[in-house]
């Protein structure tokens, strides 16, 4: 039977801090700290390869504290960049927080991982963890309050569901995503670059030096950025600049919940189906882990050890008129859904 467990896990801003964790009906679990929304620990146990945590995580909330990684959290009110730090609607310009280099990164100096969700279990068939918000107008320069709900549940099948919910009372740009880093070898020693990798997407945002999307959607065919196929990680590398934190225009195909990827660990298992609402997918190799943290296993952070795979609206859509829009009206509730599959043999 699902349930849901919660624990004492510190404290901030005057509120306590609980980790709710997640366990199925084979006791396989998902922990979830109300921090930041933040996903802790995801732990597989099968016949074939034993328990796993497939998750970068911490076990002490001052590390999530002192986290500048991003590790395991909702990123929002703005996931990813947003150029200069500006935007205007209607006529309006709105000023945001630059906190990389001259830009705008998941939310500003103060978004969304850093603060103290309220939180509620809700009884079903698979319980809901509900995690709530108030982002008040102005809130690091954005516009109009916002009321933000992101749900947690974990099915028998081993499907972590997310769903993203807001409401505005100013016309505001909204795209949540979940910012958690995995690694299916459970052993963060092990490159993640030896994982194989399928993107649904036949074409990318490409960027400029400042990694702001130039507005184009170019064909991934004949390029690094050719997931189509289930392929090595560190092949495709090799031609990519060492590195990936690229926007892919999933094919939606008239499909609103639709495949977007599917990750596989170097032996080809564990693998995680990804399916979302989102018209895009960020893939991020953990280009700047740089050494400077540990995991809850005492193992070191380094450089490849993990990757993102965040669904999303695409980088800079404030500020680039031919990309899906992420405005949402006063009257017009914003909403996405991602499910993460894993699967073993």
């Amino acid at each position: 039977m699902s349930k849901i467990t919660k624990e004492h896990f510190g404290e901030f801003d005057g509120k306590e801090i609980f980790r709710f964790t997640l366990v199925n009906a084979k006791g396989n679990s998902v922990s979830v700290i109300n921090y930041g929304g933040t996903i802790t620990s995801w732990i597989i146990n099968d016949e074939n390869n034993g328990i796993k945590n497939i998750v970068v995580g911490f076990d002490t909330l001052q590390q999530y504290l002192d986290d500048t990684a991003y590790f395991g959290c909702i990123a929002g009110r703005y996931a990813n960049r947003i150029a200069n730090g500006h935007f205007s609607i209607n006529g309006t310009n709105y000023v945001l927080a630059c906190n990389d280099g001259k830009n705008h990164l998941h939310g500003g100096n103060r978004g969304f991982n850093k603060k103290a969700w309220d939180a509620l279990v809700i009884e079903k068939e698979y319980p809901v963890l509900s995690l709530n918000y108030f982002s008040r107008d102005g809130e690091e320069g954005y516009p109009g309050n916002l009321k933000v709900t992101a749900e947690f549940s974990y099915t028998d099948d081993d499907e972590l569901i997310i769903g993203y919910s807001a409401e505005t009372d100013k016309p505001t740009p909204v795209n949540l995503t979940s910012h958690c880093y995995f690694n299916l070898s459970g052993d963060m020693n092990s490159p993640v670059l030896d994982h194989l990798l399928q993107i649904n997407a036949d074409n990318y945002t490409p960027l400029n030096e400042e990694q702001i999307p130039t507005g184009e959607l170019i064909p991934v065919e004949e390029t690094e950025f050719d997931f189509r196929e289930l392929t090595a990680i560190k092949d495709k590398l090799e031609t990519a600049a060492e590195e990936y934190d690229h926007n892919f225009v999933l094919n939606k195909n008239g499909t609103a919940f639709s495949f977007a990827a599917l990750l596989a660990g170097p032996s080809g298992q564990p693998q995680m189906s990804v399916f979302t609402t989102e018209p895009g997918l960020q893939l991020y190799t953990g280009n700047l882990l740089d050494g400077s943290c540990k995991n809850r296993d005492g193992k070191v952070i380094n450089k490849y050890a993990a990757l993102c795979l965040e669904t999303q609206h695409f980088p800079d859509s404030p500020n680039q008129p031919d990309f899906p829009s992420t405005i949402v009206m006063p009257g017009k509730k914003y909403f996405s859904k991602t499910v993460y599959k894993v699967t073993s043999e």
